[in-house]
């Protein structure tokens, strides 16, 4: 028997369903909407939320019931992971993926389901609505597509606004 947790003992096919689900830290990056250039491919990110992601939690507010209401909402499933090229670098899934394990931040190494926003990873006060951006071309950002500056914090760190 190991101490280890099962996200170093288990590859993402070994993964239970609640194990899965588990590795979302609740960043909110992958719900922001992207742009993809018809003719090259180049993806380009924007601050743009899905109506349905909470922009204080940033959780999905209907994640059970998501496609109803938004179609195209990606399943992040572990084949569809292999042909997802939009999510960041710092989404457990990737990082697993590639190899390396879960950041200091992650709600499942912190035991702290606030230290994803504490540590300044997730969209909160970073994004907005999209029923109130306007065109998303107005809205584009790198910040998503790069790994965040986390920083443990040495001493209490406020949270961004509203969460």
């Amino acid at each position: 028997m190991t101490d280890k947790p099962f996200w170093q003992t288990k590859s993402l096919d070994e993964m239970s369903r609640a194990e899965w689900e588990s590795l979302c830290d609740g960043c909110g990056r992958c719900c922001l909407h992207k742009l993809r250039d018809e003719d090259t491919g180049a993806l380009e990110f924007t601050n743009v939320a899905c109506r349905l992601l909470d922009l204080n939690s940033c959780r999905c507010k209907k994640y059970a019931t998501r496609k109803k209401f938004v179609p195209d909402c990606v399943s992040l499933t572990r084949e569809a992971l292999m042909d997802i090229d939009w999510l960041p670098p710092s989404c457990a899934y990737v990082r697993l993926a590639n190899g390396q394990d879960l950041a200091w931040w992650h709600p499942l190494v912190s035991g702290d389901p606030d230290s994803v926003h504490l540590a300044r990873v997730s969209v909160a006060g970073r994004a907005v609505d999209e029923r109130y951006a306007g065109p998303l071309e107005h809205h584009v950002v790198d910040w998503p597509a790069k790994v965040p500056r986390a920083k443990r914090p040495t001493s209490p760190v406020n949270k961004p606004q509203g969460v």
